[in-house]
């Protein structure tokens, strides 16, 4: 998961601070990663600006936009653009090293479907994106921050709910993944109270891993471990 916030907000809605979700952990980019940024950024990158987004010029299509919030290295996104190319992607990560391997990864596979921002997820919603822009919006394996004293610092809060459901169209689909069951619950409690959602779930918690979220390595080791994952999706119904 990478580094985005939780706005909070004066009376009239305006932000005015922020509580970290994140622990900054800016790295070095490897040879490959630099190359990649500096010849796949003029075509795959789109550069933060306080001016929103026109998704038909940015992908020159009309499809439906899959956005993700901290896609760490890339390689799952990646999976997704690829096995579906009617679809467009974009994916917010701050961590330059990941935004890097992601458009090499990107480049190897010959991908038009994928777009990558490289700032502050709250700020891009905030000034980029229209209301009712996205189809869907993934946050798979956020920080749970485990102490109890850090739990105000888990992204999935109310006002982030909020700020995602401006953004989705009627019908759009959040869908949270985590392999940490009190974020789970945690995520389901906060949901749950968020207005203009609904569960997909046949049982009103938890969906068995979709096929378009691939399986990644990590968990691939923790279901050897017997280590659980928990899926979500809420769509906007109003």
């Amino acid at each position: 998961m990478s580094e985005v916030t939780i706005p909070k907000m004066t009376k009239e809605g305006n932000v005015f601070r922020q509580i970290r979700s994140f622990v900054r952990r800016e790295g070095r980019l490897t040879k490959g990663q630099e190359q990649a940024m500096n010849e796949c950024w003029p075509r795959m990158g789109i550069d933060f600006s306080k001016e929103k987004l026109d998704w038909q010029a940015v992908f020159g299509n009309d499809n439906p936009i899959i956005l993700e919030i901290g896609f760490g290295m890339g390689a799952s996104l990646i999976e997704m653009a690829k096995n579906a190319p009617e679809k467009n992607f974009v994916g917010i990560e701050v961590h330059s090293p990941g935004v890097g391997a992601c458009l090499m990864g990107a480049r190897e596979e010959k991908l038009s479907n994928l777009r990558v921002i490289c700032h502050d997820a709250v700020e891009v919603f905030e000034h980029m994106l229209h209301e009712q822009s996205l189809d869907v919006v993934q946050l798979f394996f956020p920080d749970p921050w485990h102490k109890k004293r850090h739990h105000k610092r888990r992204i999935v809060q109310a006002k982030f709910a909020k700020m995602l459901y401006s953004k989705l169209k009627l019908g759009g689909v959040f869908h949270m993944a985590t392999d940490w069951e009190p974020y789970a619950e945690h995520m389901l409690e906060v949901m749950e109270l968020a207005q203009g959602y609904e569960n997909t779930a046949s049982d009103g918690r938890f969906i068995e891993r979709p096929e378009e979220r691939p399986l990644t390595k990590f968990e691939q080791r923790g279901h050897r471990l017997g280590h659980g994952v928990w899926d979500m999706k809420y769509r906007r119904f109003e």
